[in-house]
C-alpha cells in the first residue's frame, strides 16, 4: 500500500501481515528497510530488522551525509537502535542484518554497532540472525558470543547504573539565560531540545545533550546523545534528531530542515555545538537557522530522581 511506503515501525500484527510471524522470519520485511536506505556516498544500502521487548517489528538503515565523510554517517544496527531509544522501547529482542544485496545472507555486526549494542540494557539476551547463502532459515547467535572479550559498561558503571533503553531524567533545567520553557506539549524547538537531553545517555562523560529540529512543514524532530563506553560508536544528537527525521518525513530530503536547536550542559566535557554545526551547515537548507541553549542540573528534582531509584 501507498501509505506504508515510508513504514518504519510495525506493530506485531502488521509484521505478521507481512510474514514476520516469528523471530526466524525477520527477514520478510529486510528488503522494505533495504529501499528506505540512504546510502549516497558509499553506494550500498544496507537495512537491519529487530524485534523489540514489546513485540513491536522496527527497522534500521544505513544513512549518508553527502559532503561529509563517511565516518558520520549512520549504520543500520545504530539507526534501530535509536529509534528504539526515541520510541522509548524497553529492549532489543533478536536482530537480523543483511550482508548481501540479495538479501539472502545474515552477518553480525560490525565491532563498531556490537559494541554500541552492549550498551542496551538487556544485551545479554540479544540474538543476531546469523545466515549464509546456502542455508534456508539460519540460526540465532547471543550478541554476547560475538564479543567474548568485550569492554562493557559494567567495567565502568556502578553496579545497577540505568543503561540505554531504560528510563532516565537528566534533570536538567535550562540556564536563566535561555529563558523560560513551556509545557512539554509546546512546539518551541528549545523546549523540546531539552527534554530530548533529559532523555541523553551520557554516564561516561557527564555530558547529556538533545537536539530539536523543524522542517519546511513546521514537523517537529528531536534526539539525544547516546553515548557508548568505548566513546567511538557513540551518535551525537544531531545524528539521532536525523533518524527521526528520516523515519517519519515520509522521504524528505535533508535540505528541508530549516531550524534547529541544541541544548547541552553549561561546560560540558563533550561538547556537541561544532559537530552540529558543521553536520547541518552541510546537509540542511542553506538558511537553516541554528541555535545553542546551554543547561545545568537541578539538584533538587535530582535529589528526588535518584532517592526513587
Amino acid at each position: 500500500m501507498a501509505q506504508d511506503k515510508y513504514k518504519f515501525v510495525f506493530t506485531a500484527n502488521e509484521a505478521a501481515s507481512e510474514g514476520v510471524t516469528e523471530p526466524i522470519r525477520l527477514p520478510k520485511l529486510i528488503r522494505k528497510a533495504m529501499s528506505l536506505a540512504r546510502g549516497q556516498i558509499s553506494k550500498y544500502k544496507i537495512g537491519a530488522v529487530g524485534r523489540a521487548s514489546s513485540g513491536r517489528v522496527y527497522l534500521g538503515v544505513n544513512v549518508d551525509f553527502p559532503g561529509l565523510p563517511l565516518h558520520h554517517s549512520i549504520h543500520p544496527e545504530q539507526f534501530l537502535v535509536t529509534n528504539l531509544a526515541l520510541n522509548f522501547e524497553k529492549g532489543l529482542r533478536q536482530l537480523a542484518v543483511a550482508i548481501s544485496n540479495d538479501c539472502i545472507e545474515f552477518g553480525a555486526p560490525c565491532g563498531n554497532c556490537r559494541q554500541f549494542l552492549m550498551e542496551t540494557s538487556n544485551e545479554v539476551d540479544i540474538k543476531i540472525l546469523l545466515k549464509s547463502k546456502h542455508e534456508a532459515e539460519g540460526s540465532f547467535g547471543k550478541l554476547k558470543l560475538l564479543l567474548p572479550y568485550r569492554f562493557s559498561p559494567d567495567d565502568v558503571l556502578p553496579k545497577g547504573s540505568p543503561l540505554l533503553l531504560e528510563k532516565r531524567d537528566n534533570c536538567l533545567i535550562l540556564s536563566r539565560s535561555a529563558g523560560e520553557i513551556c509545557s512539554s506539549d509546546c512546539s518551541h524547538l528549545k523546549c523540546k531540545a531539552l527534554a530530548a537531553a533529559n532523555n541523553s545517555f551520557s554516564p561516561y562523560t557527564d555530558s547529556p545533550s538533545g537536539v530539536a529540529l523543524r522542517d519546511e512543514d513546521g514537523i517537529l524532530y528531536r534526539g539525544w546523545y547516546i553515548e557508548s563506553v568505548a566513546y567511538s560508536p557513540s551518535l551525537g544528537p544531531v545524528q539521532a534528531a536525523l533518524v527521526d527525521f528520516v523515519a517519519r518525513s515520509r522521504g524528505k530530503g535533508f535540505d528541508k530542515i530549516v531550524e534547529a536547536v541544541l541544548v547541552e550542559k553549561n561546560n560540558a566535557r563533550v561538547s556537541q555545538e561544532g559537530m552540529a554545526k558543521m553536520i547541518l551547515d552541510t546537509i540542511a537548507a542553506p538558511n537553516c537557522d541554528f541555535k545553542v541553549f546551554h543547561c545545568d542540573v537541578d539538584f533538587q528534582k535530582s535529589i528526588l530522581v535518584n532517592s526513587d531509584r
